[in-house]
């Protein structure tokens, strides 16, 4: 009988896999010893392997250049990233260095953006598209990008009052973007989002306030649901009445040519994990050229904002199973030394599932477990993986530390913790690692933060100062 951790993965997967192999009966991701970095690092320990970061990205653009050139489509692709995803300052330096263009959603992310044109990261020619409900302080600092001579920076209008509160602060003629505002899947409790304008209003906004201003030029119309790129009834008939909005606009509207589809490429979260993105991107650019055949106007410029799939298989965390806790007949609590609320707040939040496997002891044997964090929260657990309701683990052996490995959690989970700030039972933030390969393939770590030390979190919460006085 086939009882060992290594037979039950082999067996429900296909494994190895592109990124996971195995040395001897120890976990490596991309080639990197999991074990050499516990033993160096300690646990709890999150990680970002910088190169996947340009390997995804690259990607991307492949598969839409594939796209276009299988389809004919005459016009260009601009890979925006979504910084709201992460971002810290390693990541827009890996992403910038393979010639893509920048989403923003708030004031602060400008402040960014003006640091990484002083640096020389991004020039002229990079796309600044600005997302988002605009007021006060994201206003200004919008209009002064743009009075600074950044041209290519494109306010998308999410609201009717915007275009008058931009047009206050900004100096001369100016580029902009309408958003789209989507109908929701079915299940969703409301019916469209609140995030832009509706679909049978933007023609009528254009005649309004743009048509006859000869401040502002419209360059793009956004596009995005919050179900992401799927192949699906509900994903087809979006794009359609998009491209219904878009053809009626171009019509009327000559400066029009980009077509922005957002982000929501999934990315993998079970080794079980399958999505064709050539196919959908194949089908995306054809449903947009039938469209504008049919109707005899040009297709447009692609635009897209991906920000998980740019860095959410980057990144990683890895834990140590402290103790075992036999709550019942059935139930196995591995207490890991750290909490899922804290370090992967979306696993509490939106249920969310990553890829999670045993770092070390495959030729073990099994057993099913609940996963259990630090925190005296009862929603502090991980009980099931995305292919199946429950979690295996290599049976729990005080003797022999087990480590667990959580991947693809490179997106959001930093910036929904609160990095650098307070945790729930202000459990310490986990030591942060940079991995990097250089051209010959040699692997490189640094340390990014420390492990939160209590002296931090005393001065957050005041006791520090007031002792100071």
């Amino acid at each position: 009988m086939n009882t060992k951790y290594y037979d039950l993965i082999n067996q429900t997967f296909y494994f190895p896999q592109e990124e996971f192999t195995l040395n001897k009966d120890e976990l490596q991701f991309h080639g990197i010893d999991l074990m050499k970095l516990v033993e160096e690092y300690g646990t709890p320990l999150k990680f970002t392997y910088l190169p996947k970061i340009s390997q995804n990205i690259n990607r991307a653009k492949m598969w839409f250049r594939n796209a276009m050139e299988k389809h004919d489509y005459d016009a260009k692709y601009f890979y925006c990233y979504c910084t709201k995803s992460s971002h810290f300052q390693f990541i827009l330096n890996e992403a910038l260095k393979n010639n893509i263009h920048i989403e923003t959603s708030s004031a602060f992310d400008i402040n960014i953006v003006e640091t990484l044109m002083e640096e020389g990261k991004i020039n002229k020619n990079t796309f600044i598209v600005c997302n988002g409900f605009k007021r006060d302080q994201y206003v200004t600092n919008i209009a002064r990008l743009i009075n600074n001579g950044h041209k290519n920076t494109v306010p998308v209008i999410d609201n009717f009052e915007e275009l008058d509160l931009l047009q206050e602060e900004i100096d001369g003629k100016f580029k902009i973007g309408i958003r789209i505002a989507a109908e929701e899947e079915p299940k969703f409790e409301f019916y469209t989002s609140r995030l832009g304008i509706g679909y049978k209003d933007i023609v009528p906004f254009y005649r309004k306030q743009i048509a006859e201003n000869k401040k502002v030029e419209l360059k793009m119309l956004h596009f995005f649901i919050n179900a992401g790129i799927r192949d699906t009834a509900y994903y087809w008939n979006e794009l359609l009445k998009c491209m219904k909005v878009y053809i009626a606009l171009k019509k009327e509207c000559p400066t029009l040519d980009s077509l922005n589809i957002g982000g929501g490429f999934p990315i993998k979260n079970s080794l079980a994990f399958d999505y064709d993105y050539q196919y959908m991107v194949d089908e995306i650019l054809n449903q947009i050229k039938i469209a504008c055949d049919e109707a005899e106007v040009p297709v447009p410029h692609i635009f897209t904002e991906f920000g998980s799939f740019t860095v959410g298989e980057a990144g990683g965390a890895l834990y140590q199973v402290l103790y075992q806790k036999k709550q019942n007949d059935r139930e196995n609590w591995n207490m890991i030394d750290s909490s899922f609320i804290t370090t992967l707040p979306d696993t509490w939040a939106i249920n969310k599932r990553f890829v999670m496997i045993a770092v070390n002891r495959w030729n073990d044997t099994y057993e099913r477990v609940l996963l259990g964090g630090l925190t005296c929260d009862g929603d502090d657990y991980y009980n099931s993986e995305q292919h199946m309701n429950a979690v295996y683990l290599p049976k729990y052996n005080k003797e022999k530390p087990l480590y667990i490995g959580f991947f693809n959690t490179g997106a959001y989970q930093e910036t929904i913790g609160g990095f650098g700030g307070l945790s729930h039972c202000i459990l310490p933030q986990p030591k942060h690692i940079l991995i990097d390969k250089d051209k010959n393939g040699i692997i490189a770590t640094e340390v990014f933060s420390e492990q939160q030390k209590a002296e931090d979190v005393l001065e957050i919460l005041g006791y520090n100062k007031r002792k100071e006085q």
